[in-house]
């Protein structure tokens, strides 16, 4: 019988080798985690992620040749299961959105320590969704923008009642475990709501779900802060 685990597969992109090579002493040091090839521009990173097929790319934003979020948008075209995670010093509104348009999974400062990008990593592995509060903020404000279009649309129609509610949990940062708790679900059925829901919007990742529902209007800031505004 086997137990051990395949290892994440990382490919670290980003410009400053001593950042590079901190990452990969930060992974490195983690028995379920390898990094497999590094990038010092975009255009590295796209074609090392078309050739090893990485689970996670770590993206900067700022990268020479190919920017960070035209190299994102090009490795979810030629290795759709690799998951890209930012991590940059930028958080300006244009970047934020640009990237999870892109179909970046996650999002995180330089300044979060080794141990957060670890398990960020580990998040996007599993499938959870990786954004700080106030990248949610700066989503909610863009959709504001773009709820006109969606109400005449009326795409909520393609999601039952129990997949939205997973979605605005999902927004929340809540795990699967958790949204599994707070819906009396198991975590395999959260699971196959998420992936209906994937499939139906057409997306990759929880975090992707996410900027389409508050695109289209199904997520508002209501739906992310209605618990601390009951206390």
């Amino acid at each position: 019988m086997r137990f051990s685990k395949a290892k994440i597969r990382i490919v670290l992109a980003d410009d400053h080798a001593l950042l590079r090579e901190a990452m990969r002493n930060a992974f490195e040091r983690r028995k379920d985690m390898e990094v497999v090839g590094e990038a010092g521009n975009g255009e590295e990173a796209v074609k090392l992620s078309s050739e090893l097929k990485p689970d996670i790319v770590i993206m900067d934003i700022v990268m020479p040749k190919l920017s960070g979020i035209e190299a994102t948008k090009q490795i979810r075209e030629v290795s759709p299961a690799t998951a890209v995670l930012v991590l940059t010093a930028y958080d300006d509104d244009r970047y934020v959105i640009g990237l999870l348009e892109a179909g970046a999974a996650g999002y995180l400062l330089k300044s979060a320590r080794s141990q957060v990008l670890v398990e960020a990593v580990r998040a996007v592995h599993a499938g959870e969704s990786v954004l700080h509060p106030t990248i949610i903020a700066k989503i909610l404000k863009y959709g504001v923008q773009m709820q006109a279009k969606a109400a005449e649309r009326k795409t909520e129609e393609r999601l039952s009642e129990r997949e939205l509610e997973v979605l605005k949990l999902a927004a929340k940062g809540m795990s699967n475990k958790d949204i599994a708790k707070e819906l009396f679900l198991s975590v395999r059925t959260v699971k196959a709501h998420l992936s209906s829901i994937f499939n139906k919007v057409d997306v990759a990742s929880r975090t992707e779900a996410i900027v389409k529902g508050v695109r289209e209007g199904w997520i508002t800031l209501e739906d992310i802060s209605d618990d601390e505004s009951k206390e």
